[in-house]
C-alpha cells in the first residue's frame, strides 16, 4: 500500500524555502515602486505609463537574469535629467533607439568582462554626478511644484529660480500648488518619525495618497497626471528614429547613458552587497542583466532602466532572501498598469514633484563632502568640480571634467618626488633625485636644478628614481647640456637603477 502522500504545502515550501518572505518583500517593494516610477515618467518629459513600463521590465526581465540576487531595477531619478534633455532635443521616438543602443553596448561590454572596471570609477566622481543630478532635478521640479514650465538647462533652471518665486507669490493657483508639493515633502521627511506599525506603509506612497486625497476633498484646481493606456504608449522606435544614430550629438548621448547607468548600477550592486550576507553579486553578469533590460525597454520605446538604491534596500530590508521577490514585483506593476490606470489620473503633478524633490536631495552627499573636506580635500573638490559642471555645462561633458580630473590628481599623487642637493662648498654639488619623476614635477625639478650655481660642476644622481618618464629625461639631458655649456665640467649623471620610460 503507497504511503499517504505529503501534504501539498510542506512540498512547496521545500522547492521554494523562501516564497513567504520573498512575497511580502515584493509587496513593499510595489508600493515603493510604483509612485517613483510614475514621478518619474513625468519629470522626464514623457507619458507616466512609460515609467511603468520600465519598471515591469526591470523586475520580470531584468530581475529573472543572474548578476546580483537582491537588486531592483527600475526608472531611477538619477537619469531623469539626461533623460529629459534626449527627449527634448531629439523626440520620444528617438529615445527608445538610445536606450536599445545603450542596452546592446552594456551587453557588449558584460560580454567582454568590463563590469569590474566600473568599480574603478572615483566614488567622488559618481557622487558628484549625483550631487549634479539632484541639484538639477530639485531645481526643475520646483518649477513643476508650482505650475510653472522650468527653462531648458540646469544653469538657467537655477538662475531663474527667484523669478518664479516671484511669479508663484503672484499667482493664488500656483500657491496652491506649491502648497500641496510641500505638504508632500513633509510627509516624506516626517514619516520616519512615526511608529513602525504606520511606516509598513511606505512614505512616498502615503505623501502621494494624502496629497491625492486633499485635492479631491477640497476640489483643489492643480494639474494631475495625464493618462493614455499601457498599451498606447508603447511604440517602438521606427526607421526614421534609427536615422538620427547619423548624428554625433545622439551618439554622445547615448555613451552618456550607458556609461551613467552601468556605473549606478554596479555601484549600487557595491552598496546592496553590504546590507545582507547572501551571494555576492557578479558584476559582469549584472551588468549584462541591466543590457538585457534597456534592450527591451529600448525596443519598447520605454525610459531606461538601472538598478535604484532606494527599492534595493527597501527590498533587503521587507526581507528578502531570492530574486523572486523583485520579479513578483515587477507582476505587481503589470497588474496595476493593466487593471487600474485610471487611479494615475488622480495624482496631482505637484505631488510626484514633492517626491522627485526629495529624491534629489538624498542624491547630495552633504555629510559626505564635509568628511572629504577634512581628510581628502582633493577628493572633495573633484566631487564639487564635477557637480557644479553637470550644472552649468552638461550631464556627458561634466562626467568628462570629473573624470579628468580624477586622472589628473591620481597622476600628480603618483609623482613624489624629493630633490636632495648636497653642497660641501667646495667640489662639485651633488643633486639626488628619488621617487617618481614625471612630466607633472617638470616644472619643479627644472626650477630648483636651474638654481644651482652656473660656475660649480654638478654631479646629477638620478639612481633613486623608481620611474623617469621622457619628457623628464629630454629636459634633464638638455638641462645637463646648458649647464656644461657655460664652461664647468660636464655634468655627472647615474643613471636610475631601474629602466624606465
Amino acid at each position: 500500500m503507497k504511503a499517504i502522500s505529503e501534504n501539498p504545502r510542506s512540498e512547496n515550501s521545500r522547492k521554494f524555502p523562501h516564497l513567504r518572505q520573498d512575497f511580502t518583500a515584493s509587496l513593499v517593494v510595489f508600493l515603493v515602486a510604483l509612485p517613483l516610477c510614475v514621478g518619474v515618467a513625468v519629470a522626464s518629459g514623457v507619458p507616466a505609463e512609460l515609467g511603468l513600463v520600465t519598471g515591469i521590465v526591470g523586475g520580470i526581465v531584468t530581475g529573472l537574469l543572474p548578476g546580483s540576487s537582491l537588486q531592483v531595477s527600475g526608472p531611477a531619478a538619477g537619469l531623469t535629467v539626461l533623460v529629459f534633455g534626449a527627449v527634448d532635443e531629439y523626440g520620444l521616438p528617438a529615445l527608445g533607439v538610445i536606450v536599445l543602443a545603450a542596452g546592446l553596448i552594456q551587453l557588449a561590454m558584460g560580454a567582454m568582462k568590463l563590469g569590474r572596471w566600473f568599480r574603478a570609477i572615483s566614488l567622488s566622481v559618481v557622487e558628484g554626478m549625483l550631487a549634479g543630478i539632484g541639484l538639477v532635478l530639485i531645481a526643475g521640479q520646483l518649477y513643476s511644484a508650482a505650475g510653472l514650465d522650468a527653462p531648458a538647462s540646469g544653469l538657467d533652471k537655477i538662475i531663474g529660480l527667484p523669478g518664479a518665486a516671484a511669479d508663484a507669490l503672484g499667482s493664488s493657483e500656483a500657491l496652491v500648488s506649491l502648497a500641496l508639493g510641500a505638504g508632500t515633502v513633509a510627509v516624506m521627511v516626517l514619516w520616519k518619525r512615526l511608529p513602525k506599525q504606520v511606516r509598513t506603509v511606505p512614505g512616498a506612497l502615503a505623501a502621494v495618497g494624502l496629497a491625492t486625497a486633499v485635492t479631491a476633498v477640497f476640489g483643489l484646481s492643480v494639474a494631475t497626471v495625464e493618462v493614455s493606456g499601457l498599451l498606447d504608449v508603447i511604440q517602438p522606435p521606427g526607421a526614421d528614429a534609427f536615422g538620427e544614430l547619423a548624428s554625433v550629438g545622439i551618439l554622445g548621448t547615448i555613451v552618456a547613458f550607458t556609461l551613467i547607468a552601468s556605473a549606478e548600477s554596479l555601484f549600487s550592486a557595491a552598496a546592496v552587497d553590504r546590507l545582507h550576507n547572501g551571494p555576492r553579486t557578479e558584476y559582469n553578469k549584472e551588468l549584462m542583466a541591466q543590457g538585457a533590460g534597456n534592450t527591451v525597454c529600448g525596443l519598447l520605446g520605454a525610459l531606461p532602466m538601472t538598478a535604484v538604491i532606494v527599492r534595493s534596500s527597501a527590498n533587503v530590508s521587507a526581507g528578502a532572501r531570492t530574486k523572486a521577490s523583485r520579479v513578483m514585483h515587477g507582476a505587481w506593476l503589470l497588474l496595476f498598469a493593466a487593471l487600474l490606470p485610471s487611479v494615475l489620473a488622480l495624482i496631482p503633478l505637484p505631488a510626484l514633484a514633492g517626491i522627485l524633490v526629495h529624491a534629489g536631495w538624498k542624491l547630495i552627499p552633504f555629510r559626505g563632502i564635509v568628511s572629504l573636506w577634512r581628510g581628502h580635500r582633493g577628493e572633495a573638490l573633484i566631487l564639487v568640480v564635477t557637480a557644479v559642471s553637470i550644472v552649468a555645462v552638461n550631464m556627458f561633458e561634466g562626467v568628462l571634467i570629473g573624470l579628468a580630473l580624477s586622472v589628473v590628481k591620481t597622476a600628480w599623487e603618483a609623482s613624489h618626488l624629493k630633490l636632495e642637493v648636497v653642497d660641501k662648498g667646495a667640489g662639485p654639488i651633488q643633486a639626488h633625485l628619488s621617487g617618481n619623476a614625471t612630466f607633472l614635477r617638470l616644472p619643479k625639478i627644472l626650477e630648483s636644478l636651474e638654481a644651482l650655481p652656473q660656475d660649480r660642476p654638478v654631479e646629477l644622481d638620478l639612481s633613486g628614481l623608481h620611474h623617469l618618464d621622457h619628457a623628464c629625461r629630454t629636459a634633464l639631458e638638455n638641462w645637463a647640456e646648458r649647464h656644461s655649456a657655460t664652461g664647468t665640467d660636464p655634468v655627472k649623471v647615474t643613471e636610475p637603477a631601474t629602466a624606465a620610460v
